[in-house]
């Protein structure tokens, strides 16, 4: 009978000339490049997306999706985090999803001394006045069941040379103040003019001048005689920015 070896064996060292078996090693992965960011020396963290929404919310008065669809979807994708950069400026975010609508605010606090990066600028008094006539016009086409509102400019001027044009002998004067306030209204996309002289009335108004403001103001205006007329403040929901470029 052949006898059974049951020593022990000392494990045999392999040979380093022996080639191992394909599959015993796993190659270890290249460590990829570190994001080199979107431009040179970009040490930001936010997506393209994320960072392109919150300089149009800075640029801007405010984001509408109506205008801009995509960065409207990429702010709801990334509220959270915008939001927090304007808090580190001391500016918050305001979303407004009934209309689409999305706007900074100036943060102020009495127990805080902050810089202010936002400025309110008052409406000069024919604004206020065709604030009031176009935020009508808004309400009553919307009450109709109307898509969209719209105003003429001949309109504009007839409604607000009813209030300013007594015993005025300047005529002329003042309709050079109308037509600038138009253009001031339509700059701030509050109108958008869709043809020559013809303007479409932007949601924004509702936020501009709240229903309590419109009352406010709609009394003042049935009260009030030419010499009265105040510059009423924008509401600090959507205050004007120094810096802010129009587009």
């Amino acid at each position: 009978m052949t006898e059974l070896d049951t020593e022990p064996r000392a494990a045999q060292a392999p040979d380093p000339d022996e080639a191992a078996p394909s599959g015993t090693f796993v190659e270890a992965l290249a460590v990829e490049d570190d994001d080199p960011g979107l431009f040179p020396g970009d040490t930001g963290v936010l997506p393209f997306e994320a960072r392109r929404v919150l300089a149009l919310l800075l640029q801007r008065r405010y984001l509408a999706a109506a205008d801009h669809p995509v960065e409207w979807k990429a702010l709801l994708t990334h509220q959270q985090v915008v939001s927090s950069r304007l808090h580190d400026l001391f500016v918050e975010l305001v979303v407004d999803r009934d209309y689409e609508i999305a706007y900074k605010r100036q943060v102020r606090s009495d127990g805080l001394t902050i810089p202010v990066l936002l400025k309110d600028e008052p409406y000069k008094r024919v604004e206020t006045l065709l604030m009031l006539f176009v935020r009508n016009r808004f309400r009553q086409e919307q009450g109709a069941g109307q898509a969209a509102a719209y105003v003429d400019a001949e309109e504009m001027a007839d409604y607000a040379l009813g209030f300013l044009a007594h015993d005025e002998t300047n005529l002329s004067a003042r309709r050079r103040e109308i037509d600038n306030a138009v253009a001031a209204l339509a700059r701030e996309r509050v109108l958008e003019e869709v043809a020559t002289g013809r303007y479409r009335i932007l949601p924004v108004v509702e936020i501009l001048l709240p229903v309590d403001r419109l009352r406010e103001l709609t009394r003042w205006l049935h009260g009030a005689d030419e010499q009265a007329v105040p510059a009423p403040q924008p509401d600090e929901d959507i205050a004007a920015s120094p810096q802010e470029a129009d587009e």
